[in-house]
């Protein structure tokens, strides 16, 4: 990945929810979306867009009146930087403990492990 994902709070990512479905959104507009599903106050969401902004997880465009706003990293891009983020704090970098763990704690079911092998069959040996 060529650039560093900032980390996203817990808030954030409600916020950043909104905008990957649809962009670019007024502050008014990600305000009443993530009321539909959250007690949170308009200056909240508000707040969370500003940081978002600050830490350049989110563009701004200035060129309207009213200011809307952008992701500039995808999903994909996010999900990825937390789930690495997650792996170093909590299994010391290491996929394989995680893979352990996970396998051992869940009832996979004979499709499952039969999917799993695929995908781990067409990784490249590095």
């Amino acid at each position: 990945m060529s650039k560093e994902v900032p980390s996203i709070s817990e808030a954030e990512w409600e916020v950043m929810n909104v905008l990957w479905k649809k962009s670019p959104l007024t502050a008014n507009e990600v305000i009443s979306s993530l009321q539909e599903q959250t007690d949170w106050k308009p200056k909240t969401v508000r707040t969370l867009l500003d940081r978002l902004t600050k830490k350049k997880v989110v563009g701004v465009n200035k060129d309207q009146k009213v200011y809307t706003f952008f992701p500039n990293y995808s999903q994909d891009d996010c999900q990825r930087a937390e789930a690495q983020s997650f792996i170093n704090r909590i299994y010391g970098g290491t996929v394989k403990s995680l893979l352990v763990q996970f396998i051992q704690e869940e009832s996979l079911s004979e499709e499952d492990i039969k999917e799993l092998r695929s995908i781990l069959d067409k990784q490249p040996n590095k």
